[in-house]
């Protein structure tokens, strides 16, 4: 309908002037009336139960107004062990305060309200516990021989698909072989802002929820279920989240306490948590991957294997996809893939970044880099000889796929050309200079979505959805979609977001809400421009009299005819002449399944590294990055640069920092605080360049777009432990990549 070009641009944040100037609220921010202040108390054994909770001391200081724990919870609504929240995996969800069973260190077991943080923070701190400790299991090396595979139907998963050919023969009669195993330990997601929910007491067990979340609906259908609330009495809220990554996907603990409180005590309470309770939920599961890759003669995959296992807590079956990218990502006729779940006296693993697949593409770009040297031949031409042209695991053609582009527009940009392939051969001094690369590959997916449009007289335009924006840029492209279909300026849309009483909308997660949302909010728009066409053609006088939808253009304020521009009809005057204070409509969007079944819709990548390691010392320096990556049309060159850009500094991370350390004998994370997990600071992060290759796909959804959150991690770990091999002459196949495993 459109020819005002905002898609495409690089367009700044909307909501940036509100953030820079501490004008966004976030979700412990809130001041509501009559306010209590909840602090958790975690265990401090990893397994066992509580044989007392000495509440009677703490209630006695003044100002404590109670201490909830197991001892005096009600009976809640949900205490069905078959409950899930909406993006739950398989098994019985864990339910704080529900029993007096340990199941994992650091577990919530109490929460101390008081009239002051002050005040609640001090009561917990006395508050003593009794233990009945028993023997628990934290280290996924002595569960080797106990992996077992998850059953089908868990949130998210695709089981791998059956091996095809003959993996096992073909291996052993390769021309080169390899087998290695590939590990990297947990990994939290450690966002800035932390967990915390204020829960607002409207009298009569109606609540206005706000909380830290990637899916306010996914918050709201979890708690009228445990709670046995009504959903227009439990409003959730979230307009600003400061970093998720995957954390807030699920509802956390902090919002179940504090309403909990809220219902009980009848007045508004806050729960946040610590950045060492940060820990006590959710992260990337430690992973052990088992790879076999065989070639021909001429260097084309002849056998690939590839087999996982990591970890899950006792009480649900956490799934990642894992190994299924190494069945589709090169053309190989005999694959085998495997993937198992150890049970562990843990939190349940959560999403973190391209879940599953920044783990097995770790694995995978790390071993195809080992056989490309085995076998003589350059990293990029190996891949190359063993493109895939169409997905294997489903036997279906790609909607689109650009990597082979993505690999040579990456390495001209990037300057592989003047890469001596020798281990050692390169320096800077006293460095060692090393080149690597590697590839990625993620879903396009799209989810149902809705959203709500309200156009006034005075030509400002509303649109909404119940979606999140934890970073990304959500506000900003939606505002650029709904300017672009109805011809409208910037600044006469205003889009809104994170809120219940909106239309429903998906988790902000998977790289999908581009596509999902923005679907919605192209079509109701659409909607809306079809509205304004017959109030125009109702025109004294009207030059668009008869037009059909396609006949037309919304630009510049004005419906006009495609064919004789000349003939247009201001959209303002449109309500003005009609009578109409507004136009409002709500409209969904859906895949369309007749299309996207028949296609594998993903975004690709191919990633270049530069590093500079001192010979002496063992120090990895990354001093070069490009990113080449083909995901469909791209909305807004700045904001999925900065997407990228994160993606990359967290593949610089997952390298050579990141790793939560547990002490095996207390079943405990040992660093669980900002100053002791490593994460990059400015001076970790030098030259980082990120280059969209061109890529249309009229199949993946209305836009075109497949989203660039998570592809832009992937390969980049891969990419940084190759260069540094080629820098040393030394393969790492465990990260993160410690100094010492250079020396």
């Amino acid at each position: 309908m459109s020819t005002t070009n905002y898609i495409g641009k690089p367009t700044s944040r909307v909501d940036g002037p509100a953030k820079v100037t501490g004008a966004a609220t976030y979700a412990a921010e809130f001041q509501v009336p009559n306010l209590a202040y909840g602090w958790v108390v975690s265990s401090a054994i990893a397994k066992g139960r509580i044989t007392k909770v000495h509440s009677e001391e703490v209630l006695a200081i003044p100002g404590v107004l109670e201490v909830f724990s197991h001892e005096n919870v009600p009976s809640l609504a949900w205490f069905d062990r078959n409950y899930k929240d909406d993006v739950a995996p398989g098994g019985s969800p864990f339910r704080p305060l529900h029993e007096d069973k340990i199941q994992f260190n650091q577990q919530p077991i109490a929460l101390v309200v008081a009239e002051t943080l002050e005040l609640a923070r001090y009561a917990s701190s006395v508050l003593r516990i009794d233990y009945e400790e028993e023997k628990h299991e934290t280290d996924i090396e002595a569960k080797r021989d106990e992996g077992f595979e998850p059953g089908n139907g868990k949130s998210g998963w695709m089981p791998p698909p059956p091996p095809r050919g003959n993996p096992d023969k073909a291996w052993e009669e390769a021309e080169h072989r390899l087998e290695h195993e590939y590990v990297h330990g947990a990994q939290h997601h450690n966002p800035m802002e932390m967990f915390g929910a204020t829960v607002e007491w409207r009298g009569d067990k109606k609540l206005t929820v706000y909380d830290k979340t990637q899916g306010v609906v996914n918050v709201q259908n979890y708690l009228t279920k445990i709670f046995g609330l009504s959903k227009d009495d439990c409003r959730v809220i979230n307009h600003y989240m400061g970093g998720g990554f995957g954390s807030g996907l699920r509802p956390q603990y902090s919002v179940f306490l504090a309403v909990l409180a809220s219902l009980e005590l009848k007045r508004s309470v806050r729960v946040t948590l610590t950045r060492q309770q940060m820990f006590s939920f959710g992260h990337r599961p430690h992973t052990l991957q088992y790879v076999k890759l065989g070639t021909n003669p001429d260097g084309t995959l002849a056998a690939l294997q590839h087999h996982a296992l990591h970890e899950t807590s006792q009480f649900e079956e956490y799934t990642e996809n894992v190994v299924n990218w190494s069945g589709m990502l090169y053309q190989c006729e005999n694959v085998k893939l495997g993937y198992q779940l150890a049970k562990l006296d843990v939190f349940t693993p959560q999403d973190m970044r391209a879940p599953g697949a920044a783990t097995g593409s770790f694995a995978l770009e790390v071993a195809m880099d080992e056989m490309a040297a085995a076998a003589g031949i350059d990293p990029i031409d190996f891949r190359i000889r063993n493109y895939a042209e169409e997905d294997q695991n489903a036997g279906k053609p790609f909607s689109s796929k650009r990597l082979r582009d993505c690999y040579h527009q990456g390495a001209a940009k990037f300057g592989w050309d003047q890469r001596n392939p020798q281990p050692r051969s390169m320096r800077k001094g006293n460095r060692l200079v090393g080149y690597g690369m590697a590839g990625g590959v993620w879903d396009a997916t799209q989810k149902k979505a809705a959203a709500k449009a309200t156009l006034t007289a005075d030509g400002q335009l509303l649109v909404s959805s119940a979606t999140a924006d934890i970073g990304t840029g959500t506000y900003t492209i939606m505002t650029q979609i709904a300017a672009e279909t109805l011809g409208l300026p910037l600044e006469a849309v205003t889009f809104k977001l994170g809120d219940t009483d909106m239309p429903e909308a998906p988790v902000q997660g998977g790289s999908w809400t581009a596509a999902s949302v923005g679907s919605a909010v192209k079509s109701v728009c659409e909607a809306i421009g079809e509205k304004l066409l017959k109030l125009a053609q109702k025109m004294e006088g009207s030059p668009l009299k008869g037009a059909s939808p396609d006949e037309v253009e919304f630009v510049n304020g004005q419906i006009r005819l495609r064919q004789d521009p000349d003939n247009a009809v201001v959209i303002r005057d449109v309500l003005q002449a009609s009578g109409e204070t507004k136009l409002e409509t709500d409209s969904s969007a859906t895949p369309n399944m007749l299309k996207q079944g028949t296609h594998s819709m993903h975004s690709h990548n191919a990633v270049f590294v530069e590093v500079e390691v001192d010979e002496e010392f063992g120090t990895v320096h990354v001093t070069r990055v490009l990113n080449a990556v083909a995901a469909g049309r791209i909305l807004n060159p700045k904001t999925a640069r900065s997407q990228v850009l994160g993606s990359i500094v967290w593949g610089i991370s997952m390298a050579l920092m990141e790793e939560t350390i547990m002490d095996h004998q207390f079943g405990r994370y040992m660093n669980h605080n900002y100053s002791e997990y490593h994460i990059p600071v400015q001076a970790d992060i030098h030259d980082i360049e990120v280059l969209f290759v061109e890529e249309e796909d009229d199949v993946v959804n209305p836009l075109g777009v497949k989203g660039v959150g998570e592809i832009g991690l992937l390969g980049v770990a891969a990419a940084i432990t190759n260069a540094v091999y080629h820098a040393t002459g030394k393969r790492v196949r465990d990260l993160p990549i410690y100094l010492d495993k250079l020396l």
